[in-house]
């Protein structure tokens, strides 16, 4: 055979296999980017994101965008090199995202959990901070406890062998003052229905010597007052900041973010508090892109933020949603928030 010919082969056929393996073998990352962002204040498929109803609205302008990050799994060796050069994504060990022994139908339901979750805690953040009552509801049902098939997700609790019920650690009190075995009689309202039942109450798993009625109790709107959060595909717990702001700007006089572009990121728990979140460079990102002037950090977050700041994006500090709504007020008003700096 010519030699030339012999010598192009030789050459092609390491060429060949890197462009196999590299199209073929998949590497042990995935790919994190900015992922699509979303107007807390807006409409998704014809339904508004935070949907309010039974209370007056104060009308909304500019946006409040909640960010997320995309996460891009089952790279080749040529994607995750793509992904690792544009400069707008980084490569994480796939562990990270989805530990080893956890199958990722696991890990998204759980995250979708965490999401439910957030709503929860921003819709009772939100109606603290602008001290409008409450309700204690059944947030959950355990598949094996004395609650099962009596109780429901989203019954209002009146009383307790009738004992009013005013917040959710009334619950566990009154239930956990009485003994395995003894039977109660609950209060509970279904929709527009007055209900009551007696339950046999069972151990509690972490101390037999107290009772369990095997649900877990949350607080809620007051009828009829009803919030709803209409973004679906969603998942983790870092869109409760933003999902708070929301309903208090529908709720509230003004405009918190004075008609301008804000988007932001952060966990809430019921009290207000404000948590960190990962991804957070590309949530700033996603945010500037999307046109944002101002961007909301968890305190936590701050130090990481600081260090790849978008062109002409503003970062303000949040420590709990009282700093956060502070924070936009200065804003409105030419002052300058807490920052990051």
């Amino acid at each position: 055979m010519n030699r030339r010919i012999l010598t192009l082969i030789a050459a092609l056929v390491p060429v060949l296999v890197l462009g196999v393996v590299g199209s073929v073998v998949t590497v042990p990352f995935v790919a994190l980017g900015p992922g699509p962002t979303f107007d807390t204040l807006g409409e998704v498929d014809g339904k508004q994101v935070v949907d309010v109803t039974g209370a007056p609205l104060d009308p909304t302008t500019g946006h409040l965008n909640m960010t997320t990050v995309s996460v891009r799994d089952g790279l080749n060796l040529f994607e995750a090199f793509g992904f690792w050069a544009s400069g707008e994504h980084g490569l994480v060990p796939r562990a990270e995202v989805y530990p080893p022994g956890v199958s990722r139908e696991e890990v998204d339901n759980s995250n979708k959990q965490d999401f439910k979750d957030s709503e929860a805690n921003a819709e009772i953040a939100a109606l603290h901070f602008l001290k409008m009552p409450t309700v204690v509801l059944v947030r959950a049902v355990g598949d094996d406890g004395p609650a099962k098939g009596v109780l429901e997700p989203g019954d209002e609790l009146i009383a307790i062998d009738g004992t009013p019920v005013t917040d959710p650690a009334k619950v566990v009190e009154i239930v956990s003052t009485k003994a395995p075995g003894t039977v109660i009689t609950v209060a509970f309202r279904r929709g527009s229905e007055d209900r009551t039942a007696q339950i046999t109450l069972a151990a509690r798993p972490d101390d037999a010597g107290k009772g369990y009625l095997g649900m877990s109790p949350t607080e809620g709107a007051r009828p009829p007052l009803e919030v709803e959060f209409n973004l679906a595909d969603i998942g983790g717990p870092s869109a409760g900041l933003m999902f708070s702001l929301a309903l208090i700007d529908k709720l509230s006089p003004g405009e918190l973010n004075g008609g301008r572009f804000v988007a932001g990121t952060g966990t809430i728990d019921e009290t207000g508090k404000v948590g960190p979140i990962g991804g957070i460079q590309y949530k700033m990102m996603a945010a500037r892109d999307a046109g944002a002037e101002t961007f909301l950090v968890p305190a936590d977050n701050c130090a990481e933020a600081s260090r790849r700041v978008p062109d002409g994006l503003r970062l303000v500090k949040v420590e709990n949603l009282d700093g956060a709504v502070r924070s936009l007020d200065d804003i409105n008003a030419g002052r300058e928030p807490v920052s990051c700096g």
